[in-house]
């Protein structure tokens, strides 16, 4: 398996890098400061989640009609443009005056633009690196996430302290702007990785080929089920503890990053292929401690150590690619990533509806709990042959 240092000698990796490396510091900030100035506007937990998480709702509309431009667009002009738009619509939300139903409205429109951009960004990783090289690639991009949604949400956290809340939004605008102009001097002009004009109908087809497979559905669910319902704990971060909502997306991500460094450098390959339904519900089991509404240090425990779990991703991508051939690798990585991130914004809004007739430790509890039961409901994905006659028959459809 290639070492991280290695993959920084392959063309294209350093720029695409950097590149989302601004892009999560952005959205962390952008976040941050987005969820804080609708709470302070409404007072509601289940506005105040939607604008943080609203973007994954639309997920689900990108991958049903835009998703076959993951590998039917050039991956340089795609990346940039999907950036430099987050960075005029960021901008547009700093506006002051706008009501939260239009900063809503401009958060869902970015997740519509958003379920592209994750198809054509890990397709072109896929692209670059060697098949052994991906999982280490993709490992060392959650790693980037982890740290750079500590230092984001940390930041973010300091900044709302002595600067409001559109000055933050227009910092990560920039760190978009940033991005763009990276991708855009950083990246080869590649050609599309397959021929074809994107439209609905070839990505109605294609997403029906990879759901036909049920190895390759047990896996998505496993992506996206158990995931989203404990980001609608994370959701609840800011009606839970408002002002020290931003030590607790950082803990997050540092135990995040603890769970992608161990998973993707550390445990052998044999070991890793049965680990995902134990991180799983370590993921989630933490969660369950809120219903006895913790004192903010014990909650910061109970959120790093949870946050491991997130390392059973790369398990379950790596998963997906050996069920998937190579010419449908950006459209199945961009479904991933838009079930997953749908599943998120679902999650916030049921977790946000809870928190608003009950508690926020009310809600959290109940997330976990569901997530505990999906995950068990799931595990006999786990023990499915990895490889079958599916990828020969998809490669030859």
């Amino acid at each position: 398996m290639p070492s991280y240092r290695s993959l920084f000698r392959t063309p294209e990796f350093t720029p695409l890098f950097l590149a989302a490396a601004a892009q999560t510091a952005a959205q962390t900030m952008g976040g941050l400061a987005l969820g804080t100035l609708v709470y302070r506007a409404t007072g509601s937990p289940l506005l105040s989640g939607l604008s943080m998480f609203g973007p994954a709702l639309a997920q689900v509309v990108g991958a049903t009609l835009l998703l076959s431009g993951s590998d039917r667009l050039p991956p340089r002009t795609a990346l940039s443009a999907i950036a430099a738009a987050f960075a005029a619509a960021t901008a547009f939300q700093a506006v002051p005056g706008l009501p939260p139903g239009a900063l809503l409205a401009m958060v869902l429109l970015l997740g519509l633009v958003a379920a592209l951009g994750g198809g054509v960004r890990w397709g072109l990783l896929n692209e670059i690196l060697t098949k052994d090289g991906y999982l280490p690639g993709r490992s060392l991009f959650n790693i980037l996430n982890g740290l750079t949604q500590t230092v984001g949400f940390a930041t973010g956290g300091l900044l709302l302290a002595v600067i409001s809340p559109r000055g933050c939004l227009l910092i990560a605008a920039a760190l978009y702007l940033t991005a763009a102009l990276t991708l855009r001097l950083g990246l080869t002009a590649r050609p599309p990785r397959t021929t074809g004009r994107p439209s609905v109908a070839a990505t109605w087809h294609t997403n029906a080929v990879l759901w036909s497979s049920r190895p390759r559905r047990l896996t998505y669910l496993g992506l996206w089920v158990p995931n989203g319902l404990v980001v609608g704990c994370e959701s609840l971060y800011v009606s839970y503890a408002p002002e020290s909502a931003g030590m607790l997306f950082a803990c997050g991500a540092v135990g995040m990053l603890a769970g992608d460094v161990t998973v993707g450098r550390l445990l052998p390959p044999a070991l890793r292929a049965h680990l995902a339904t134990p991180l799983l519900l370590l993921l989630a089991v933490p969660y369950l401690a809120f219903a006895a509404h913790p004192p903010l240090p014990v909650a910061l425990v109970c959120v790093t150590v949870a946050s491991v779990g997130f390392g059973a991703g790369l398990v379950q991508q790596e998963r997906l690619m050996s069920l998937t051939p190579d010419a449908l690798s950006g459209h199945a990585l961009g479904l991933h990533s838009a079930g997953m991130l749908t599943m998120q914004g679902v999650s916030a809004a049921v977790a946000g509806s809870l928190a608003q007739v009950t508690s926020p430790a009310t809600g959290m509890t109940v997330m976990a709990a569901a997530s505990v039961a999906v995950t068990s409901a799931l595990a006999p994905a786990g023990r499915t042959p990895a490889r079958n006659t599916a990828v020969r028959a998809d490669a030859e459809a």
